[in-house]
């Protein structure tokens, strides 16, 4: 039998000239001469502008909707020929970044162009502060997955921990006629999931995927059945949560475009933004995040090295229930009453942001940040009349999770140990 030779070898196992980056590329190139195309022959000549205000009045950026709908299609033409062209991997995200952005700003200067008169406008206040009002679950979701995963349990889970964190949240925020009191329930609302799915995983070893699911389930069957037996029939009594107000932060709220989106916010975004903040720095650079990463990747080791891998692992959990549940709340004591399985799904997107996101709080942020602005612009376009169909805008943010974990993400590496139970010997 023959052996071959280490560079015969090499030479065997050297990956082809159809890498991730060139397939990305050339799908971006093909997307961009598309969108080129496309929506600019249907654009109108009208001026398709971008306020820097709520409103279509004040300071604008306008360009002309068919050349701006021409120009952004080749920008992203232009980026997808420079992955193709194989560029080193650190241009990778940056590059198709501005792929991504060229499409979108294409596609809404046909869109905005095409509008209406005197709805041929797009307010940028009101999108960015959408956008970010919508990530809002979608960022404590992510985030709690991330401290569940890192520390080696899936946590397929995140929608019940949102839907029963907005029904703790509403119930006892109404009863006790105290927001604080609300946002305490909803954490333990949250933790509560977290709990049981600590139990079933970590102490009794059953499959974390399937009782993730089962969870689901059982949170939207519970508040369900509680919803209509209190809260439908005495709305006044159960259901009538207080709000948190808006906290405007004096001079960065004066910002254009992002002081209002950002520093006219309620507690949740500026939570939400400080807990990416804290959970990252504690991650990675802190003994805690060393430990936690380590249970993730190698239990066994961690534990030789003195590391309580299941005490680990169960406070990890229950911590990111409570982080889901204060992410419900986000809904039941800010905007909305409770309303059976309100949720929607919400839960299933932050898990695909938190893989989109590579496990990384700042990773999990953006990837949300995208899943509710495709959620948003479905919003914007449907206010304007758009040609597109009501029902292909209410599926962009379902469309655009599809696409982004399938197409742009690529092959990702969980934790090692993500989803394998650990028994102690």
């Amino acid at each position: 039998m023959s052996t071959m030779t280490v560079e015969e070898l090499a030479v065997t196992v050297r990956p082809g000239f159809w890498t991730r980056d060139r397939r990305v590329g050339a799908g971006a190139v093909l997307l961009g001469l598309v969108a080129a195309v496309l929506f600019g022959s249907l654009a109108t000549g009208e001026d398709a502008r971008f306020t820097l205000s709520e409103d279509a009045g004040g300071a604008a950026l306008t360009i002309d909707g068919t050349v701006g709908a021409i120009l952004f299609g080749m920008v992203a033409a232009a980026a997808g020929a420079a992955l193709l062209a194989g560029l080193p991997k650190r241009w990778f995200v940056p590059l198709l970044g501005v792929a991504v952005v060229g499409v979108v700003l294409s596609f809404l200067c046909w869109q905005v162009s095409a509008a209406p008169t005197g709805q041929n406008f797009m307010p940028l206040v009101n999108i960015v502060r959408g956008t970010f009002i919508l990530a809002l679950p979608l960022i404590f979701g992510a985030l709690a997955g991330v401290l569940c995963e890192r520390s080696g349990v899936v946590n397929v889970a995140i929608e019940g921990q949102l839907l029963m964190g907005a029904f703790a949240g509403a119930l006892v925020g109404t009863i006790a006629a105290n927001v604080w009191v609300g946002l305490i329930a909803a954490a333990l609302g949250g933790a509560l999931i977290s709990l049981l799915l600590a139990i079933f995983t970590i102490r009794y070893l059953v499959d974390q995927v399937v009782m993730g699911i089962v969870l689901n389930l059982f949170a939207v069957g519970l508040t369900g059945f509680l919803y209509e037996r209190l809260m439908q029939p005495e709305a006044a009594k159960y259901n009538q949560p207080p709000r948190f107000e808006a906290w405007p932060i004096p001079v960065l709220s004066d910002i254009p475009v992002l002081g209002p989106a950002l520093f006219r916010g309620n507690i949740f975004l500026y939570l939400a933004l400080i807990l990416v903040v804290v959970i990252h720095v504690a991650l990675f650079r802190t003994r805690w995040g060393l430990r936690t990463r380590s249970v993730g990747e190698h239990p066994t080791a961690a534990d030789t090295l003195g590391v309580k891998v299941l005490a680990l692992r169960y406070r990890n959990v229950l911590l990111a229930g409570m982080v889901a549940g204060v992410g419900g709340a986000s809904y039941t004591l800010a905007l909305y009453t409770f309303s059976k399985n309100m949720i929607g799904g919400k839960g299933f997107i932050a898990l695909a942001a938190l893989i989109f996101g590579r496990w990384s709080p700042t990773g999990a942020l953006l990837a949300a940040l995208f899943f509710g602005f495709a959620d948003q612009l479905g919003t914007y376009l449907g206010a304007i009349d758009s040609s597109i169909p009501s029902e292909f805008l209410a599926m962009l943010p379902y469309l655009a999770t599809l696409l982004a974990v399938a197409g742009l993400v690529g092959k990702v590496r969980a934790p090692a140990a993500d989803g394998k139970p650990y028994i102690k010997g």
